[in-house]
Protein backbone atom coordinates (compact mmCIF):
# COMPACT_ATOMS: atom_id res chain seq x y z
CA UNK A 1 0.00 0.00 0.00
CA UNK A 2 2.55 2.48 1.03
CA UNK A 3 5.04 1.46 -2.15
CA UNK A 4 1.74 1.83 -4.32
CA UNK A 5 0.96 5.46 -2.92
CA UNK A 6 5.04 6.24 -3.70
CA UNK A 7 4.34 5.17 -6.98
CA UNK A 8 1.43 7.77 -7.82
CA UNK A 9 3.46 10.75 -5.27
CA UNK A 10 6.11 9.96 -8.27
CA UNK A 11 4.10 9.69 -11.14
CA UNK A 12 1.94 13.30 -9.99
CA UNK A 13 5.24 14.93 -9.09
CA UNK A 14 3.48 15.39 -5.40
CA UNK A 15 6.40 16.37 -3.41
CA UNK A 16 3.64 17.21 -0.21
CA UNK A 17 2.88 13.47 -0.59
CA UNK A 18 6.33 12.45 -0.83
CA UNK A 19 7.39 14.20 2.22
CA UNK A 20 4.59 12.83 3.86
CA UNK A 21 5.18 9.42 2.93
CA UNK A 22 9.12 9.49 4.17
CA UNK A 23 7.27 11.15 7.55
CA UNK A 24 5.42 7.44 7.49
CA UNK A 25 7.87 4.77 5.88
CA UNK A 26 6.79 1.27 6.87
CA UNK A 27 9.49 -1.31 8.14
CA UNK A 28 10.01 -4.36 5.64
CA UNK A 29 11.22 -7.44 6.98
CA UNK A 30 14.80 -8.30 5.17
CA UNK A 31 14.17 -11.75 4.73
CA UNK A 32 10.91 -12.16 3.34
CA UNK A 33 10.92 -8.57 1.29
CA UNK A 34 13.76 -7.86 -0.57
CA UNK A 35 12.17 -7.44 -3.80
CA UNK A 36 10.21 -4.76 -2.29
CA UNK A 37 13.01 -3.23 -0.70
CA UNK A 38 15.00 -3.56 -3.67
CA UNK A 39 11.73 -1.42 -5.32
CA UNK A 40 11.30 1.28 -2.44
CA UNK A 41 15.00 1.74 -2.96
CA UNK A 42 14.57 2.62 -6.45
CA UNK A 43 11.71 4.59 -5.95
CA UNK A 44 13.31 6.73 -3.55
CA UNK A 45 15.97 7.05 -5.85
CA UNK A 46 13.12 8.72 -8.54
CA UNK A 47 11.73 11.21 -5.70
CA UNK A 48 15.46 12.15 -5.21
CA UNK A 49 16.19 12.42 -8.62
CA UNK A 50 12.66 14.79 -8.69
CA UNK A 51 13.03 17.13 -5.81
CA UNK A 52 16.50 18.18 -7.54
CA UNK A 53 14.94 18.98 -10.64
CA UNK A 54 12.22 20.92 -9.18
CA UNK A 55 15.01 22.57 -7.25
CA UNK A 56 16.96 23.44 -10.60
CA UNK A 57 13.77 24.81 -11.77
CA UNK A 58 12.91 26.83 -9.18
CA UNK A 59 16.29 28.43 -8.91
CA UNK A 60 15.80 28.99 -12.89
CA UNK A 61 12.48 30.72 -12.31
CA UNK A 62 14.06 32.59 -9.49
CA UNK A 63 17.02 34.09 -11.74
CA UNK A 64 14.58 34.76 -14.67
CA UNK A 65 12.56 36.76 -12.42
CA UNK A 66 15.12 38.48 -11.05
CA UNK A 67 16.76 39.33 -14.55
CA UNK A 68 12.93 40.55 -15.68
CA UNK A 69 12.42 42.95 -12.97
CA UNK A 70 16.28 44.44 -13.49
CA UNK A 71 15.28 45.05 -16.93
CA UNK A 72 11.62 47.05 -16.49
CA UNK A 73 13.37 48.98 -13.64
CA UNK A 74 16.04 49.98 -16.16
CA UNK A 75 13.67 51.08 -18.86
CA UNK A 76 11.55 52.85 -16.68
CA UNK A 77 14.08 55.83 -16.50
CA UNK A 78 14.10 58.18 -13.61
CA UNK A 79 10.38 59.01 -13.71
CA UNK A 80 8.13 59.49 -10.53
CA UNK A 81 5.24 57.41 -9.91
CA UNK A 82 3.35 61.00 -8.83
CA UNK A 83 0.70 61.96 -11.59
CA UNK A 84 0.91 65.98 -11.36
CA UNK A 85 -1.88 68.12 -13.30
CA UNK A 86 -0.46 71.55 -14.00
CA UNK A 87 -3.30 74.62 -14.63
Amino acid sequence: MWVNKLKVALIHQDTDAISKLLDTVPEFDPMHDKEEIIEVLYLLREASILVHSLQDKTVATMKQIKNNLLFIESTQGNSSNKFEVFS
